[in-house]
């Protein structure tokens, strides 16, 4: 299904699309980033938050050193209140996805991924590739999220095409 190059090109998209992602948020003001603008989670910062929390949770079930997110789930969208705390964790986050990334091995994706979900109250199971691929397209979808709200709002959304991303991102 997938091989850790897939992994590790997706590591980089996701950080090229956060270093786009990132100075277009921070020009906003509070008002604009907590404005409820009829998403799923609402607004900018709490979708951002989601997305933040959804990797920071996937990354500790694909990453023993990796913490778990400081907030439960049911307080996902709330998981930093300014976009300055969020930026920080998100730069860390997206240095610590690269990092496994570059790590992973084709035997490690052969695995199934085993984890106790607090959520669902049971443990799960799941083939390693699914997860990745999961993990993966989740932030490319609640970006996309984010990509439209910009876009209703007047502001210019980042590229966000694979095809374009530089070979140096």
């Amino acid at each position: 299904m997938i091989d850790p190059a897939y992994a590790q090109t997706m590591a980089r998209y996701n950080r090229w699309q956060n270093d786009q992602l990132t100075p277009v948020l921070q020009a906003l003001s509070p008002e604009e980033l907590t404005k409820d603008r009829g998403a799923f989670f609402g607004s900018l910062l709490a979708t951002a938050n989601h997305l933040l929390w959804g990797d920071t949770i996937w990354m500790s079930r694909f990453d023993a050193s990796v913490a778990p997110p400081a907030v439960p789930a049911k307080e996902h969208a709330t998981l930093h209140p300014t976009i300055a705390s969020w930026a920080a964790d998100r730069f860390r986050m997206d240095g610590r996805i690269s990092q496994w990334a570059d790590r992973l091995r084709a035997l490690d994706l052969r695995e199934d991924l085993i984890w106790s979900s607090a959520t669902l109250g049971r443990e799960m199971r799941t083939p390693m590739t699914a997860a990745v691929v999961h993990f993966f397209n989740h932030q490319t979808h609640h970006r996309g999220q984010i990509h439209a709200m910009l876009t209703a709002m007047g502001q210019k959304a980042p590229v966000t095409d694979l095809a374009f991303m530089p070979e140096d991102a």
